[in-house]
């Protein structure tokens, strides 16, 4: 792809067709010859992911797959996404579709600061200590902003501290009071862990010596409430609508099935693993830490005090469906696997993301898109409907059915609404003539 080309993710048909055609299709519009190649090898290399983890005996693959159609601050994306659920990938493609109908999503991120903690533990009198921290801070933010020099150079660097009193009160044992310093840095394109541990761990004994007290733990929290990213979208509801069900309809039952979900936390629990499935498969895709975007998703949601959904969908007055997002997003384009797995630079030359806030959006626009996904068809058919469409691939796939035999099998299950791996085999086995 030349330089000045025009990058498009709307490739009608793609899902349609085979991966080696799928693979051209994506070198015409976004790939250069390097980045594709890597996808057409192996991938990580056993030595590569020696380099990466311990006791490694051999890598393990999963679907690398693209989603299409998104539109997002006015710019075509073409968004890569590692997952093994059936439905996810056309899920977020398909709404992406229709959401480019009214303009696409809309999707920004905050600075990329995370938060450290330097825990005073078993504090005998906290307000004494805290007082003692306030004074020091000047000392502490001076030393801060020598740790981390060439941070500073990037534009990102110490930002600040904030003290806090805890108190462990656990029914049934001894209390404990804590004081808690949190430490905050701008990251710049890193997650930021090893930075942020390496800064506490520097602090640490200016403390100790200041206060007498003694220092417990010294870590980054994966709580990172100072980096949130958010994406929206507004709806016309007509591109919405089915068959069986006008729009404006849809919109009505998807909205419901929202209030739904802030009123109950079983609800709610759901509700946020299909936005995780958008965001998690963007995360692995490109090498990111997903259990550490995961945790903070989910504290994030308990900052109430109750266990709430991660979007909101809500009617505006002009009769539109609005759609909202706004998570902590720890992403990172540099640092850690990023730069040895060749998939996740391929992946990240796809999408075109040179920002961590960057890719941080993108994440959260297709967490929204995966979460509209899922209510609209809650909405409408039922979440099982589509999702078994998808799984019958597996399913014939799992029954031994060749390439050119899984679409008529796929077709039949679908045809009967039976997707048990012994109806494939009886259907393969009818059509062989066995």
């Amino acid at each position: 792809m030349s330089a000045d080309s025009e990058r498009s993710s709307r490739i009608p048909g793609f899902y349609r067709l085979p991966p080696a055609e799928r693979l051209a299709k994506l070198e015409a519009a976004a790939l250069d010859g390097e980045s594709a190649t890597v996808y057409r090898g192996e991938g990580l290399t056993i030595e590569d992911a020696d380099l990466m983890v311990e006791n490694v005996i051999a890598t393990f693959a999963l679907p690398n797959a693209v989603a299409v159609n998104f539109r997002i601050n006015g710019e075509d994306r073409l968004v890569p996404m590692v997952v093994e659920e059936p439905s996810v990938v056309a899920a977020v493609s398909n709404m992406a579709r229709l959401a480019r109908r009214c303009g696409g999503f809309h999707a920004e991120s905050d600075p990329s600061v995370m938060i450290g903690q330097i825990q005073l533990e078993d504090v005998a009198d906290p307000e004494a200590t805290l007082a003692v921290l306030r004074d020091l801070l000047p000392e502490l933010e001076t030393v801060a902003h020598g740790v981390h020099p060439r941070l500073a150079a990037r534009g990102g660097g110490f930002r600040g501290f904030e003290l806090f009193r805890r108190t462990y009160d656990e029914p049934g044992f001894p209390a404990e009071e804590m004081v808690v310093l949190h430490v905050l840095l701008d990251c710049v394109d890193a997650m930021g862990a090893n930075m942020v541990n390496t800064l506490c761990e520097h602090l640490a004994p200016y403390i100790e010596e200041a206060t007498g007290e003694s220092v417990g733990l010294k870590i980054l929290s994966n709580l990172a409430d100072k980096r949130l990213s958010r994406a929206w979208v507004e709806l016309d509801p007509a591109v919405l609508g089915t068959e069986d069900m006008p729009g404006d309809r849809v919109a009505q039952r998807m909205a419901s099935a929202w209030r739904f979900a802030w009123a109950d936390p079983y609800r709610a629990t759901t509700h946020n693993k299909g936005v995780m499935n958008g965001i998690d498969a963007v995360a692995i895709a490109t090498g990111n830490d997903w259990r550490a975007i995961e945790a903070g998703a989910h504290a994030h949601c308990c900052r109430d005090g109750a266990y709430r959904p991660m979007t909101v969908w809500r009617i505006t007055e002009s009769g539109s469906l609005r759609g909202e997002i706004e998570l902590p997003m720890q992403f990172g384009t540099v640092g850690g696997p990023i730069r040895v797995h060749p998939t996740v630079q391929s992946n990240l030359k796809l999408l075109g993301a040179s920002t961590a806030s960057d890719l941080a959006a993108v994440a959260v626009a297709v967490g929204l898109a995966q979460n509209m996904g899922a209510l609209r068809a809650l909405a409408t058919e039922g979440i099982q409907a589509g999702h078994m469409r998808m799984h019958a691939r597996t399913v014939a796939a799992t029954a031994g059915a060749t390439r050119e035999e899984v679409g008529w099998v796929v077709a039949k299950l679908c045809e009967e609404k039976n997707f048990s791996v012994q109806r494939a085999e009886e259907l393969l086995a009818e059509r062989r003539g066995e």
